[in-house]
């Protein structure tokens, strides 16, 4: 069966850096798009990346665009997200996403996931 499995998660001071990793099994990972969903204490879960299958197509939320940076490496079915100059407003759970249809990526940024992980907490403090 499908496994999304997130780790890397913590707590760190504002202005630090964290990499999340998250480990898929169960699927075609080279051929499917991966990205990462948050949910913040009271609000709804929302889109942070996404990345194709090959590499070509990268999508960000605007509040993160030039501190995260998503990533993969196909040969580890293994998804990153580089997190820099974390902000307290980043505090989240953090939801690994697969989505294994065609623009896999495109989809994912509209809310269309196949997949989730169980999520891994970030916690950042002023």
């Amino acid at each position: 069966q499908v496994q999304l499995v997130e780790s890397g998660g913590g707590l760190v001071q504002a202005g630090g850096s964290l990499r999340l990793s998250c480990a898929a099994s169960g699927f075609r990972f080279s051929a499917a798009g991966m990205g990462w969903f948050r949910q913040a204490p009271g609000k709804e879960r929302e889109f942070v990346a996404a990345i194709s299958w090959g590499s070509n197509t990268i999508y960000y939320t605007d509040s993160v665009k030039g501190r995260f940076t998503i990533s993969r490496d196909n040969t580890r079915n293994t998804a990153y997200l580089q997190m820099n100059s974390l902000k307290p407003e980043d505090t989240a759970v953090y939801y690994c996403v697969s989505q294994t249809t065609p623009l896999g990526a495109t989809k994912l940024q509209s809310g269309q996931v196949d997949h989730w992980g169980q999520g891994t907490q970030v916690t950042v403090s002023s």
